[in-house]
């Protein structure tokens, strides 16, 4: 008596398809009338709305292939009830079906889609192998223009974003998450990393739209992501949803709330530009410790950013490309004294050109930690109720209380000092701190990466001028 195993997949996309306990009852069927046993043990089971379309994605489906592999062999025989659960892909089934034959022994058997012995029984599992995937092909090219359509008239396509929920196939704002969406917004156009505005949100117990830590590149997400301002975004390729400048992303204007002014959305997204600029490959260095002044300089001719060469000298990157007219070589060294030398003119005599940075917003991140300590406070409730209820143990509950107590000491630290000082305590402050800073860019001992790091907590650019052999110097304030 042969020993068979069961395979069964269901996949959502299939209003005609069998349910998995029906799958396996037919299956049931066919080996008690081909006098064969199925094991429990061998009765593979995907989870619903798993695709078919590639095996290494289906963890089920790789365990039956190992399993088979095992020697001696554990059983002769794969029953599917059709053989597009087993595979979409033409690829896979070839494949697969092939290895489990010649190395394995073991042949794979449809229940609805019987084949027999002789030859013409391979091009009849060729034809229907070929129609399997081709219903594939159509379907997802189906569901494609079916979300085309959805886009073209606002709606979503895609689950909310982080601040949004959605209710009866719309978007409407999360009052919980909102505040911390434009917090982040405004720390970034205040001068925060995404980096930073990460570990403050990871530091305040927020955590993002799936329960995760942050990173720089969710923060870059939220930053970037068009539906805070209206937009309905989505890429029919799905190549990579962080590639912002593929041209087959659509956007649409959605019927949704903003959450974020244009206004604001646009600071964002200019300081992320120019952030690209200044670190990314147009910087022509990949990292910031290499020299000093690195991505801090200009073109006065173009605007573009003097990088360095391998000389040592630093050149206008848009004349390098043949985009700018005015050669602005100029030795790294002296350019460097040239700078230092400036800032401490312009220190001396206050002759400073100044360039406003926005302070974060005092109301949103008052608003974050608000409605975080809140949380936290109902999470003091719920986790009591646990241990009153029998759900937690003692133990459990003492740990949990520990965590969400020191939680709540932390918010309310943050929640006393913040307090602003006196506007002209914050300029004597300033002044000090840029007149400290030039004994540091001077001093050997401190790192050119250091140094780049001090220049632009007070300068916002560098302008040289090859012509007039100097620099202008835009300061914070």
């Amino acid at each position: 008596m042969k020993t068979a195993a069961a395979y069964i997949r269901v996949s959502t996309d299939d209003q005609l398809e069998y349910s998995p306990d029906s799958q396996l009852e037919k299956i049931r069927e066919y080996v008690k009338n081909n006098d064969m046993i199925l094991p429990e043990e061998f009765i593979f089971r995907e989870d619903e709305g798993i695709s078919g379309k590639k095996a290494e994605k289906r963890p089920e489906f790789m365990r039956m292939i190992g399993t088979a592999k095992k020697r001696p062999k554990p059983f002769d025989t794969i029953i599917v009830w059709k053989f597009s659960r087993f595979a979409r892909s033409r690829q896979d089934s070839i494949v697969y079906k092939s290895m489990l034959r010649k190395q394995c022994d073991i042949d794979v058997v449809s229940v609805t889609e019987q084949l027999g012995d002789d030859k013409m029984s391979i091009i009849v599992e060729a034809m229907i192998e070929a129609m399997d995937e081709y219903y594939s092909i159509n379907l997802a090219e189906e569901v494609r223009r079916g979300m085309n359509e959805k886009v073209s008239r606002g709606e979503p396509v895609t689950a909310p974003a982080f601040g949004y929920l959605i209710q009866n196939k719309k978007y409407c704002i999360d009052q919980d998450a909102a505040s911390t969406v434009r917090m982040i917004y405004s720390d970034y156009i205040s001068g925060m990393s995404c980096r930073a505005i990460a570990a403050k949100l990871n530091a305040m117990g927020i955590r993002t739209k799936r329960g995760g830590l942050w990173e720089n590149r969710t923060v870059e997400y939220v930053l970037r992501n068009p539906v805070y301002i209206g937009k309905i975004r989505w890429n029919p390729a799905r190549k990579t949803r962080r590639f912002f400048e593929d041209p087959a992303i659509l956007l649409a204007d959605g019927t949704h709330e903003h959450l974020i002014d244009n206004e604001t959305w646009q600071k964002a997204q200019d300081r992320f530009i120019k952030n690209k600029m200044m670190y990314g490959k147009y910087a022509g260095e990949k990292k910031p410790s290499e020299f000093m002044l690195q991505g801090l300089v200009k073109c006065s001719s173009c605007g573009s950013t003097l990088t360095r060469s391998v000389s040592g000298s630093m050149q206008c990157q848009a004349y390098t490309h043949g985009k700018c007219d005015v050669s602005h070589s100029v030795l790294t060294a002296k350019l460097e004294e040239m700078v230092l030398s400036t800032i401490e003119i312009n220190l001396k005599h206050r002759n400073i050109s100044l360039v406003q940075k926005a302070a974060p917003k005092a109301e949103n991140q008052n608003e974050v930690i608000e409605k975080q300590f809140i949380r936290e406070k109902h999470k003091l409730i719920r986790i009591k109720e646990a241990y009153e209820n029998g759900i937690d143990s003692l133990e459990e509950y003492q740990v949990n209380k520990r965590k969400i107590t020191k939680q709540i000491e932390h918010l309310q630290d943050k929640k006393n000092i913040r307090r602003a000082e006196p506007k002209d305590e914050l300029t004597k402050k300033s002044r000090a701190e840029q007149s400290n800073a030039i004994e540091q860019l001077r001093n050997p001992d401190i790192s050119a990466e250091q140094k780049n790091i001090l220049l632009r907590t007070f300068i916002e650019k560098i302008v040289f001028d090859r012509v007039k052999n100097q620099v202008q110097i835009f300061y914070y304030y």
